[in-house]
């Protein structure tokens, strides 16, 4: 491994770990089509190093979250269940369904969660609750440093986090990206979790969606240590940066940026089947 191809390696990890701990996604949906199509590894070696890369985005995220009240912890362990029974139960979707037809339907969702986000995006901001509300067992409040004021919310259809929890888990063992392209989206759109709030939390819960499947992996030989670490190196550079640049950010444009993601995490996927 050249050094060329380490500091290649590592500056993509970087990007990836910037938007990744911005939005709760992880860098997976960056650095899979980069291993498979710039590399030319293979599929299965491009999803081990992304996972390796996901734990690194969690960690860095919520270590630099620590503290600030954005990661909801008894609503991440409630949709970890899910999430995690669906990334062990990945492996026999993988065996059922032809890779084709998981790209399509990959792409498919990426894009209708691009249209919610756009959509959202849009919207009037919905008015959050009084600094002393009710927010129920699983509701929470953190300060909101652009409004300069704390913010409380309440969790609403928890049923329809739950059922997205365990298909992001699903995909996250399939493909190795991470479960926050529709984690965080999810809950803010339809759960009413603050943007901050959600990304912080999906990124706490994909690292342990990783850590669960990362093994897996590693047990059949798809590791590879050096791109790996390279990879994790530079998603930790990023994932600070992009800690920094989140706490400055409008909670519009961070929906903004979430949907031009998915738009073109769709059309990558789109493209591959042709």
């Amino acid at each position: 491994m050249s050094l060329g191809l380490v500091a290649v390696v590592s500056l993509v990890g970087g990007l990836a770990g910037l938007i990744g701990s911005l939005l709760g996604l992880g860098g997976g949906i960056f650095l899979v089509p980069f291993f498979v199509i710039g590399l030319g590894l293979p599929f299965q070696q491009a999803a081990a190093i992304s996972l390796m890369t996901v734990i690194a985005t969690s960690s860095a995220v919520s270590a630099g979250t620590a503290g600030k009240r954005l990661i909801n912890l008894r609503l991440g362990m409630v949709l970890e269940i899910a999430t995690t029974l669906g990334g062990l139960l990945g492996g026999v979707t993988a065996m059922a369904l032809s890779p084709r037809t998981l790209t399509a339907i990959f792409a498919a969702t990426t894009a209708a969660m691009g249209l919610v986000m756009a959509k959202q995006a849009g919207a009037a901001r919905i008015e959050p609750l009084p600094p002393d509300a009710d927010v129920g067992r699983i509701g929470g409040r953190f300060y909101d440093a652009e409004h300069g004021r704390e913010i409380a919310y309440r969790v609403r259809r928890l049923p329809v986090g739950l059922f997205f929890s365990f298909i992001a888990g699903n995909i996250s063992g399939l493909l190795g990206i991470g479960g926050g392209i529709l984690k965080t989206p999810v809950l803010n759109a339809w759960c009413g979790v603050p943007i901050r709030v959600a990304a912080a939390t999906s990124s706490l819960m994909i690292g342990v969606t990783a850590v669960s499947t990362v093994p897996i992996y590693y047990a059949e030989g798809h590791i590879m240590p050096p791109i790996a670490a390279a990879g994790v190196l530079g998603v930790l550079v990023g994932s600070r940066a992009g800690l920094w640049w989140g706490e400055r950010a409008g909670a519009r444009n961070l929906k903004r940026l979430m949907s031009v993601v998915l738009f073109a995490v769709s059309a990558s996927m789109l493209w591959r089947l042709w």
